[in-house]
């Protein structure tokens, strides 16, 4: 008995109705179909970053060689302004993509701009911390503690830094091109990484800054 052959799919079918291997034309995909799968791939890849970081705080945060402990150095009511900072900016970008998907040009670009000078407030006082630990001898070289330290915060720091510089990138192409849908992608894309920084930082001022205070 011979066995039934499944029906070809007609892309795989040749004009003399022979099988081909691969298809004359490609199927066609949705523009940008792709772009926020690969953008959730690379948070779940940062995501790894920050839990390595994470976990080499918790092992080696305690060390303090003889140096200075957190409740020494950290002031909860600076670090509170900056945790602000960092939620009112996400909190502004969510008003900026509310513009965005009712087209309104010149609403999301002002929302974009306030997100990105509350950005600006939470570096400022982050480099002001560096500072004043570096003036009092708190440098990273100084304990397991603060190396941890400077590298788990300064990663953030980094990122952020990363996420202005993008944010006015797409207020260019925006205030160039209007909010297109490659633009309305782009600035998907960016909330879900400044969201996703919102998180991290709610973690690190919780374990590193309170929790720290409770040593």
């Amino acid at each position: 008995m011979s066995a039934v052959q499944a029906p070809i799919h007609p892309d795989y079918v040749d004009e003399q109705g022979g099988p081909l291997w691969h298809p004359e034309k490609e199927p066609h995909h949705p523009e940008g179909s792709s772009t926020m799968l690969g953008f959730w791939m690379y948070l779940m890849s940062d995501c790894l970053i920050f839990a390595m970081l994470f976990a080499v705080y918790a092992v080696i945060g305690g060390n303090y060689a003889a140096g200075p402990a957190p409740k020494d150095l950290f002031d909860l009511n600076l670090i509170a302004v900056n945790t602000a900072m960092l939620l009112f900016s996400s909190i502004t970008y969510g008003f900026a993509m509310l513009a965005m998907m009712k087209n309104q040009i010149k609403q999301t670009l002002i929302w974009l701009g306030i997100t990105g000078l509350f950005g600006l407030a939470f570096l400022g006082i982050e480099l002001y911390e560096f500072q004043h630990l570096i003036h009092v001898g708190a440098t990273p070289q100084r304990s397991g503690f603060l190396s941890a330290f400077f590298i788990l915060v300064g990663t953030h720091g980094l990122h952020v830094t990363f996420g202005i510089i993008w944010l006015v990138t797409l207020m260019v192409q925006v205030m160039q091109k209007g909010l297109i849908q490659a633009n309305k992608r782009r600035l998907m894309c960016l909330s879900m990484f400044w969201h996703f920084l919102d998180v991290i930082w709610i973690g690190v001022f919780t374990f590193v800054y309170l929790m720290g205070m409770l040593r």
